[in-house]
């Protein structure tokens, strides 16, 4: 039988591309996106797509619940992506900013998800619930302090929820891609500049760094890899008889993994600190 799926966060990048890939290979897929004028992407593709706001609870519920229509009221794997990078050096970072990236980050991911799992038990089918988080949810680098923090605990919450439910129909994963080409460096640009005072901060040299870096049209670092990479790890925790607790995507992740497990904190910092 046709698995089905609900991807959010497919007005670009990650979520975008791996709808496309995902409907192609022969999967029932739902995308959702926040903003109205992105449904136009997927009007021709024959990919049903439903507007989702992961900041507002009430989004989050009707989007929900159309895409489970749009499946014939069985869901069989929901792919947690979007979500945005706040800038900024954690003393400058007011705190309504971080509730904010809180609350698309983690908070509507999580509301999303007891929907989901509370579905799944019920059709009682096999069931996948995959999070795709980040390097950055295994070590954190400066003046990404409230990205750090959201998938920080987007991993421990993902590994509780995934012992809570061993046993059941439904497994969990947490995909780990690092550098990937998307439209993410754009937003984080945007964020930056509405949300922190960068010309009166002590850190003003470094946010000039950081903004070069956002501004930048190619990929900015070495190891950067296409969507289809993180595509190539979805498409194994959704299809194997037994998912992989993490999927590790770019060299980078793999490289930090290794290196939290084998150094102290103050040897991390060190190297962290030169890679910023």
């Amino acid at each position: 039988m046709t698995k089905s799926i609900l991807i959010t966060g497919c007005s670009t990048g990650i979520g975008f591309y791996c709808a496309q890939a995902l409907h192609t290979a022969g999967f029932r897929v739902v995308a959702s996106v926040r903003n109205p004028q992105h449904l136009e992407r997927f009007r021709e593709s024959g990919i049903p797509c439903v507007i989702l706001d992961l900041a507002d609870e009430s989004s989050i519920k009707t989007g929900f619940d159309e895409a489970v229509a749009l499946c014939d009221g069985q869901l069989d794997a929901l792919f947690n992506n979007g979500a945005y990078g706040q800038p900024g050096a954690v003393e400058d970072l007011p705190t309504d900013v971080l509730r904010a990236q809180f609350e698309t980050n983690l908070f509507g991911w999580h509301t999303l998800t007891r929907l989901a799992v509370a579905h799944m038990r019920q059709h009682g089918g096999d069931s996948r619930v995959i999070q795709n988080s980040s390097v950055l949810g295994l070590v954190a680098l400066p003046y990404r302090g409230a990205y750090n923090a959201s998938k920080f605990a987007l991993e421990g919450l993902t590994d509780t929820l995934r012992m809570e439910l061993s046993g059941s129909n439904i497994q969990v994963s947490l995909i780990e891609p690092g550098p990937i080409l998307s439209e993410f460096r754009r937003n984080a640009r945007i964020a930056f500049e509405q949300h922190v005072e960068i010309g009166s901060s002590v850190h003003k040299a470094e946010y000039e760094a950081q903004l070069t870096r956002l501004n930048a049209q190619s990929a900015p670092q070495k190891f950067t890899l296409g969507p289809e990479a993180v595509y190539d790890k979805l498409l194994h925790a959704l299809s194997a008889k037994r998912a992989k607790p993490r999927y590790y995507v770019t060299f980078p992740t793999y490289l930090m993994g290794y290196l939290k497990r084998l150094l102290s904190s103050a040897w991390l910092d060190k190297i962290l600190l030169k890679n910023r």
